[in-house]
């Protein structure tokens, strides 16, 4: 019996990461807002300045999904945190451990880093991914609102 391995993703997964945001993005008929590319994701995520991180999941030695995550801080705690941008499992291999696995590596590494946290979002309607992670014993926060300054409102702000 095959079982999940999870490792570091380096740049020549670069072309699986794009697929599997493109997967994701499908899944959240949102395909139209992807505006990387697989050279977009070898600069932003493997390039010099990049403080991104990606977990590949593999079941026979393929890819079946990925977690990408960066760190964040607290002023609160004094601490770090990681952020979970995107965790996914491609839907032929969901049911089979990934998921959980590649939580369960991030939960790892932020307890050997000394970070005080793991927090992502999650669509209000994917009830799937929100059973899960009630399942591990994640919490729902609903006393904060997030917000986002973006695309011509982030250009106009940032105007002198």
């Amino acid at each position: 019996m095959s079982k999940v391995i999870i490792r570091d993703a380096n740049i020549d997964d670069s072309e699986t990461i794009f697929n599997f945001i493109k997967e994701l993005a499908i899944y959240e008929k949102a395909l139209d807002e992807v505006k990387t590319n697989v050279e977009g994701i070898k600069q932003s995520v493997f390039g010099e300045n990049s403080v991104t991180y990606v977990l590949i999941a593999e079941y026979n030695n393929e890819p079946v999904g990925m977690a990408l995550y960066f760190y964040n801080y607290s002023t609160w705690e004094g601490k770090n945190g990681i952020y979970l941008e995107d965790l996914f499992v491609t839907d032929k291999y969901r049911g089979i451990g990934a998921g959980k696995a590649l939580l369960k590596q991030l939960a790892k590494i932020a307890v050997e880093k000394d970070c005080k946290r793991v927090e992502w979002q999650v669509l209000d309607w994917n009830k799937p991914s929100i059973d899960f992670y009630d399942s591990i014993g994640a919490n729902g926060l609903t006393e904060w609102i997030p917000y986002r300054l973006t695309g011509d409102a982030l250009i106009e702000f940032a105007k002198n």
